[in-house]
C-alpha cells in the first residue's frame, strides 16, 4: 500500500518528501519541477523497537515501512487537463491514500501559484478537481452500469445505485468518503478509484517561528474537521536540514527546538495508520522486525507478510505483548507466568503483537 504526496507547485512538497525519504527529489521554486512520481521508502519510527531490544539482545533492529509517491503539482483546470493535470490525475489514482502538503507560511522568495497565502483555497482548488474528475467519472459510468442492471446483472444494479446516490452528492460538492452508503453499494464501486474517496492528511507546512502553529493552521484544522481529514504541522525546511545531520548533531538541533524527535516522524505515523496499517513484531538473535499489516487481518494473514510459505501452512502462532515483556524481562518468564498465548486460523492481530509463527509446508 502506498500514499500520494500532493499539493500546489511551490508549497514544499518535495521538500518533504526529500527529508522523509533522503531520496534527492528534484526541489525547486518553480511549477511542475516534478513531472514524473518520484517514489521512495519511509521508514515508521516505533518506541516498541527499544523497548524489544532491551530485552532481547540482536544484530539488527528493522522499523516498518511504506511507500510514499511525490506527485506532480496541481494547478486550477486539471481535471481538464491545464498544466500536467491529467499526469496528476492518473497518478493520485494509483494510491491508496492522500498525503496534501498545504502552505502554511509567508514568504517573498517563493513564489505563490494563485500570488498569495490561502491554504482552505489551496485545498479547495485542489479538492473541487479531484471532484470534478469522479462527476465526469460517475456520469460516464452510469448509463452503462443502468444498461447492463436492466438486462439482469445484480452486481451492475448495485453500482448503478450506488453511483446515484454518488452523483447526487458529487453535484452538492460533497467527497465521496464523506456520502453515506449501504454496504452492498461500498463493495459495487470500491474498485472504480474515485479520488475523493481516499483518506486524506493535510500536512501543514509552516516556518521556523511557526512550529507550534499559527492562524493559517487553524484554518487547515477547521477545514478538515468539516471534511474527513486529519493535520500534523511540519517545517519542512527545518526537517530537510535534520535529515542531512549526523545523530549528534540532529539531537542538538532537536533540543534547541524544543522538539523531542523530527515532526516527520508524525507524519510517517499518521500516513501509516491512514492506510488501515498497524504493526505487529518478531523478535529474535538475529533481528527484531515491525511488520505492517492491515487492520483486521487474521494470524495466517500477517505470517504470510512474512513470508507466503508461512501463510500456506499456518499451524498456531505464540504471540505476547510488549507490555508483557516489560513486566516479566523475558520470553521464558513470560511463558511460566502462562501470558504466552496460542492462537489459530482466526485470531485477529492486534497492533503491537509479538509473535513466533508454526508453520509446515
Amino acid at each position: 500500500m502506498e500514499a500520494g504526496i500532493v499539493g500546489l507547485p511551490n508549497v514544499g512538497k518535495s521538500t518533504l518528501f526529500n527529508a522523509l525519504t533522503a531520496a534527492g527529489a528534484e526541489a525547486n521554486n518553480y511549477p511542475f519541477c516534478t513531472i514524473e512520481p518520484n517514489v521512495g521508502i519511509v521508514p515508521v519510527p516505533d518506541a516498541r523497537l527499544k523497548t524489544i531490544n532491551r530485552f532481547i539482545e540482536t544484530k539488527e533492529v528493522i522499523p516498518s515501512a511504506l511507500k510514499l509517491v511525490d506527485i506532480a503539482g496541481l494547478v486550477k483546470g486539471a481535471s481538464r487537463g491545464e498544466g500536467l493535470g491529467n499526469k496528476f490525475l492518473s497518478h493520485i489514482r494509483n494510491v491508496d491514500a492522500i498525503l496534501e502538503v498545504v502552505r502554511c507560511f509567508e514568504n517573498e522568495d517563493v513564489t505563490h501559484v494563485d500570488g498569495s497565502v490561502n491554504p482552505v483555497r489551496d485545498i479547495e482548488t485542489i479538492e473541487m478537481e479531484l471532484l470534478l474528475a469522479d462527476l465526469q467519472q460517475a456520469e460516464d459510468s452510469l448509463p452503462r452500469a443502468q444498461k447492463s442492471a436492466r438486462g439482469g446483472d445484480k452486481e451492475a444494479a448495485a453500482r448503478a445505485s450506488a453511483l446515484e446516490v454518488l452523483l447526487a452528492g458529487l453535484r452538492e460538492g460533497r467527497p465521496v468518503r464523506m456520502i453515506a452508503l449501504s454496504e452492498e453499494q461500498q463493495r459495487a464501486v470500491k474498485n472504480m478509484g474515485f479520488l475523493t474517496a481516499k483518506k486524506i492528511l493535510y500536512v501543514a507546512n509552516v516556518d521556523e517561528q511557526s512550529l507550534g502553529g499559527n492562524a493559517y493552521v487553524d484554518d487547515v484544522r477547521a477545514y478538515a474537521e468539516k471534511n474527513g481529514g486529519e493535520v500534523v504541522v511540519v517545517c519542512a525546511k527545518i526537517e530537510s536540514e535534520l535529515a542531512e545531520l549526523e545523530e549528534a548533531d540532529r539531537n542538538e538541533m532537536l533540543a534547541s527546538l524544543g522538539m523531542v524527535e523530527p515532526a516527520l516522524a508524525s507524519v510517517a505515523r499518521a500516513a501509516y495508520h491512514l492506510l488501515g496499517l498497524q504493526s505487529f513484531f518478531t523478535a529474535g538473535p538475529k533481528e527484531i522486525r515491525a511488520w505492517p499489516v492491515p487492520v483486521g487481518a487474521t494470524a495466517p494473514q500477517a505470517a504470510g507478510v512474512i513470508h507466503s510459505d508461512f501463510e500456506r501452512g499456518f499451524i498456531r502462532a505464540e504471540i505476547y505483548s510488549v507490555a508483557d515483556l516489560e513486566a516479566h524481562a523475558s520470553e521464558a518468564a513470560i511463558k511460566s507466568a502462562g501470558k504466552l498465548r496460542l492462537e489459530g486460523k482466526t485470531y485477529i492481530m492486534q497492533d503491537g503483537d509479538v509473535c513466533h509463527f508454526l508453520f509446515n509446508v
